[in-house]
């Protein structure tokens, strides 16, 4: 699984990117309704799908970058960051259908998503800095 991981990033990515389509159509065809007037909950649904988009693109550009790493503590360092970039986008779709119909910015699990990507990145950065100097 681990020597696939940059495969299996591409394809999370590109089915977030599909879902980032799917949830545009929702808010331009079907929840219009929910945010007509209220500019609030309008921002609220865009942010999130945005955030959508962006956790599709980085996990595309893991995937198509990502060489995993032969020292144990830097592999070990790029599985943790793929995890944490790879839960990112099931937590935002999970976000997009529950906290944003509430006008509140009180938001605790897109909090939580987008600190996952941060880490996830912040983790593929410094287990790979090294190596690729030495390329």
């Amino acid at each position: 699984m681990t020597s696939r991981l940059y495969l299996v990033h591409k394809i999370f990515g590109v089915l977030t990117v599909i879902a980032f389509i799917g949830t545009g159509q929702l808010l331009g065809r079907h929840y219009r309704i929910i945010y007509e007037g209220n500019y609030a909950v309008r921002m609220m649904f865009r942010s999130i799908h945005i955030y959508i988009l962006l956790a599709g693109l980085m996990n595309i550009g893991i995937g198509t970058y990502m060489i995993l790493s032969d020292r144990g503590w830097r592999r070990a360092a790029q599985i943790l960051g793929s995890i944490c970039l790879l839960a990112a986008p099931p937590i935002l779709l999970y976000t997009f259908f529950s906290e944003t119909r509430v006008e509140n910015l009180e938001r605790p699990f897109t909090l939580l998503a987008i600190v996952l990507l941060l880490i996830g990145t912040l983790l593929h950065l410094f287990s790979g800095s090294r190596s690729r100097a030495r390329d």
